[in-house]
């Protein structure tokens, strides 16, 4: 085996009862829990485990919720002793990677990405703001796509470069409607409405990322342990002020995805090992890298196999 990276899942991959088979299996795993709800000041668990949905989907509750969820998994996924040589995470799952590598507190952490959620949410008035996942197109392409329509006044870019073929668009509904059609007419294969509640990764987030920088001034980064490829610029960083910048850049930059993954590649990671909710990641390291070795820890099951394999 050669080097092998963690990855943390973002937004879109909660569920409700997600982690409760870890909850209940161990004391540490429902120590994080509990510290979120501490932290928080409201039973994020209860939100967690008993829905409904539509409450756990929401911005400011989904972002904890993922974020506590991934770091029980992987303090119980610690206990086998496998350590990571990098760390990175889609959006939101940036912050797993900076707890995993010990940039920041789980007390910060689930702190900040409430806070980023709020502010997220409150950036653009709902119905105002969306995005839509554009397939059979590439960055290029649909970069050209996308400064057309924002010169005509409608605001539209480039969010998430994911894999090949799949990259998601964000902005007013307007021109993300407009984006999507001219995109079709250039050769796109589809162009999917995403069910989100605001344009993440936009230019329209910058106010909040006013409001995050200010938020995360207030609390305390180290360098990292382990180099985290960070989103924005998909390289290595371990400086804990340019890790800082790079999270306020991500809220209205686009998730480099699939440059991070080729990243990792190019430095000897043949093994992706995605922890928290879902498999969205591994399917897309897959997309990216045929070769690569991709194991999912989601639930109990999947973590036994996971340590099965690596110490098969």
């Amino acid at each position: 085996m050669g080097k092998v990276a963690f990855v943390f899942p973002g937004q879109g991959s909660q569920s409700v009862g997600m982690g409760k088979d870890f909850y209940e299996l161990s004391e540490e795993v429902k120590t994080t829990f509990q510290t979120a709800d501490q932290v928080l000041d409201f039973s994020l668990s209860t939100i967690i485990f008993e829905g409904p949905q539509e409450d756990l989907t929401l911005t400011y509750h989904a972002q904890p919720a993922l974020l506590t969820t991934s770091i029980g998994m992987l303090r119980e996924f610690g206990k086998h002793h496998i350590k990571p040589d990098f760390v990175a995470g889609h959006s939101l799952g940036e912050y797993s990677a900076l707890v995993a590598a010990n940039v920041l507190s789980f007390e910060d952490a689930v702190m900040a990405v409430y806070k980023r959620g709020r502010y997220m949410d409150e950036a653009v008035p709902a119905g105002q703001g969306t995005m839509a996942a554009v397939l059979g197109m590439t960055a290029e392409e649909l970069k050209k796509v996308t400064d057309e329509i924002s010169a005509q006044g409608d605001e539209v870019q480039l969010a998430n470069i994911n894999c090949p073929g799949q990259i998601v668009i964000s902005g007013t509904v307007t021109g993300v409607e407009k984006a999507s059609a001219l995109a079709k007419e250039k050769g796109a294969k589809r162009a999917i409405p995403l069910v989100v509640s605001g344009p993440f990764h936009s230019m329209l987030m910058k106010p909040a990322a006013k409001q995050l920088d200010d938020t995360l001034s207030t609390m305390t980064f180290r360098d990292a342990d382990v180099p985290i490829v960070a989103n924005v610029t998909a390289q290595p960083v371990t400086n804990k002020d340019e890790i800082k910048e790079k999270l306020v850049e991500q809220l209205y930059s686009p998730v480099r995805w699939q440059e991070s993954v080729e990243l990792l590649v190019e430095q000897g990671v043949d093994t992706f090992i995605e922890i928290g909710p879902g498999k969205v990641l591994s399917g897309l390291v897959k997309k990216v890298n045929r070769r690569a070795t991709v194991h999912s820890v989601y639930d109990v099951a999947s973590l036994e196999a996971t340590i099965q394999a690596l110490k098969g």
